[in-house]
């Protein structure tokens, strides 16, 4: 998405739909690809950034908790393969532990990482809500081209942001795949409301202040948790008991982590880069940490860039900067996010910083290497795509140089070019493996 500063829109319908719920037992709340989406949304908001218990073998329920802790290590709510049948549970902060008598079947969505993990465990078709929606669909249009047999089509769901507690009764999800303690901050919700929805409709399961380790609020902040990404997405593969195709996606990810790390330059040798996303109404751009904490680096961090504002107090992750502020940092590479989608034009942001009589002054804009990106709000198919597009835009001659991009889709690598085998993740999701 285009990161924290697209505009959004909500219904606000008042439909009271109530279902049987899934049960929910999460202390924390109560104490203290296709074309399967329902509705879809419009309005007004602008952003910055009783339970039938199955039985199995008619030996009654059987509850099996799952606390993944690391990358290498997360376990899944089953211990019989996928999708298996009786009652289980998932913990993670800040729901805490969270029971489900079945598999989730329809599934709501606020931020886009969420909506992508569950296309990449074969399941986008079941999603029915997604924030920018055009943004979104636009952008998991270019990351799936490589990916045969894997496409999505969001364009009729709900635009969730800052959704109304009605909305989520008409829209009677299964699962809510977001954090209740970013919901709260969203200005239409009280806590009370949050506990209603999940109680009523179904459990929250999600952890947005992951993306920035940034402060929850009251009354989550002494709880909370920070998880990678590829964490995060274990905790959702366990709740759609989606085990196997989990960890065939993560030993994509753990490849490709090791074989940038193997091939990475010495740090004198590696060029400055600056991660933006251009303003579409002026001369400015919104500055981005490459090297910070949280998911939202998570394409960038493990390319062990040289960030050239990093000696910067002045300029902070996700600072305004202007023209001049950006010849001063000098950066040799520019990476704009958002640059693989229709909302910008690469050609034209080029053509814009070269004639500029200041911009065309930095390093980056002289020797041709501005690039495009994704963005920061990535699940695990951008994460892995953005990985390989930013070995290759930083270390041409460690990686193989990066194609000349204008417009359209990921570019089509032949397959001894690839840094990860895109016929292995797409076999993996569309379940031919």
């Amino acid at each position: 998405m285009a990161d924290e500063r697209v505009p959004t829109n909500d219904e606000g319908d008042t439909g009271l739909t109530r279902r049987a719920w899934i049960a929910n037992g999460t202390a924390l709340l109560g104490g203290g690809l296709l074309a399967g989406c329902l509705s879809s949304g419009g309005g007004t908001d602008t952003r910055p950034e009783g339970a039938d218990t199955q039985t199995g073998g008619g030996e009654g329920p059987t509850t099996e908790t799952v606390t993944p802790t690391d990358d290498a290590s997360i376990q899944t709510a089953q211990q019989d393969g996928d999708g298996g049948s009786g009652e289980y549970a998932v913990s993670m902060a800040p729901m805490g532990e969270v029971t489900f008598q079945e598999v989730p079947e329809d599934i709501f969505t606020i931020m886009s990482p969420y909506a992508e993990m569950a296309l990449a465990l074969n399941r986008g078709e079941d999603v029915n809500a997604v924030y920018a929606v055009e943004y979104t669909n636009s952008l998991m249009d270019a990351i799936t081209a490589p990916l045969d047999g894997v496409s999505v089509d969001w364009s009729n769901c709900y635009d969730s942001w800052n959704p109304s507690p009605e909305k989520l009764y008409d829209l009677n999800s299964d699962v809510h795949l977001a954090d209740p303690a970013h919901v709260v901050t969203m200005g239409k919700w009280e806590r009370a409301d949050v506990v209603e929805i999940g109680e009523r409709v179904a459990p929250w399961f999600g952890n947005k202040f992951s993306a920035e380790h940034g402060t929850p609020p009251e009354p989550y902040a002494d709880s909370y948790e920070y998880y990678t990404l590829w964490e995060t997405f274990g905790h959702v593969a366990a709740v759609l008991r989606e085990r196997e195709r989990y960890e065939a996606l993560r030993r994509e990810h753990e490849a490709i982590v090791s074989t940038i790390r193997d091939g990475l330059p010495p740090e004198s040798e590696r060029p400055t880069v600056t991660m933006v996303l251009p303003s579409t109404s002026d001369d400015t751009m919104w500055v981005y940490d490459v090297n910070g904490p949280g998911y939202h680096a998570a394409h960038t961090r493990p390319l062990g860039a040289v960030d050239a504002f990093a000696d910067d107090d002045a300029v902070g992750n996700g600072t305004q900067i202007d023209y001049e502020e950006l010849l001063d940092a000098d950066p040799d590479v520019l990476v704009i996010l958002g640059g693989i989608v229709d909302a910008h034009d690469m050609p034209a942001i080029r053509e814009t910083l070269a004639e500029d009589p200041v911009a065309g002054s930095v390093s980056a804009v002289q020797n041709d290497r501005i690039y495009a990106q994704a963005g920061r709000h990535q699940g695990p198919l951008m994460n892995l795509f953005q990985l390989e597009m930013g070995a290759k835009q930083l270390y041409p001659e460690q990686f193989g140089a990066w194609p000349g991009y204008e417009s359209g889709p990921y570019p089509d690598l032949p397959s001894d070019e690839q840094l990860f085998d895109h016929q292995r993740v797409a076999e993996t999701i569309t379940g031919d493996r």
